[in-house]
């Protein structure tokens, strides 16, 4: 017998478990940030990627941060699409250094986001959409369109209490246009300065 609150997915499907069908950036703030500084933060990794050409999805983490999910054409292996997410937090920690910071460590974030792009790696996972979080409350990692951010209070916002009223309350899919996938181009590395490996 086995029990479960939180359910955690790969970036990839067991039908092609080596090439990721997306990736994902995981805002991770200094707890003591205001949620406005999220908002912003996430605004901002929003505009680099569509500067690159790449379409990005919302989720909060129910946690503290959120989630910028961007899918994949299916090409990429896992190392590549690692280090291209690798190269973006990088390339917005070096334009922001005072906001964002790419290297993991309580000690690195304080007073900034960092962006965990970790979770890329091959077995590396993520708390998938609508899954509660084993916190106290039990909020939800809950999908939300690019422009209800700013409407955002928190990103433990929607709980086991009040997700219905969200879900009734839905005219439209907030992840519609989802299954539109781009591949990572050679433009997008030289934008990022970066190296394929």
């Amino acid at each position: 017998q086995m029990g479960a609150i939180e359910l955690h997915t790969w970036g990839a499907t067991r039908d092609r478990i080596e090439t990721p069908d997306h990736f994902v950036l995981d805002l991770d703030p200094d707890p003591a940030l205001p949620w406005r500084s999220m908002i912003e933060a996430t605004q901002m990794v929003l505009a680099l990627l569509e500067e690159l050409g790449l379409e990005a999805f919302l989720k909060t983490s129910g946690g503290k941060g959120m989630h910028i999910i961007v899918p994949l054409a299916r090409q990429a292996e896992w190392d590549t699409v690692k280090a291209f997410a690798k190269a973006i937090a990088e390339f917005i920690s070096r334009q922001l250094p005072e906001r964002f910071t790419a290297t993991m460590g309580p000690k690195n974030r304080v007073g900034k986001i960092f962006i965990d792009y970790l979770r890329n790696s091959r077995g590396g996972s993520t708390v998938t959409a609508y899954s509660v979080r084993a916190r106290p409350g039990l909020p939800v990692s809950v999908p939300i369109a690019l422009h209800e951010l700013t409407g955002l209070t928190s990103s433990a916002q929607w709980d086991i209490t009040n997700l219905e009223q969200r879900l009734s309350q839905l005219k439209d899919d907030p992840w519609a246009g989802y299954s539109n996938r781009r591949k990572i181009t050679q433009k997008m590395w030289k934008q990022l300065g970066a190296k394929r490996p």
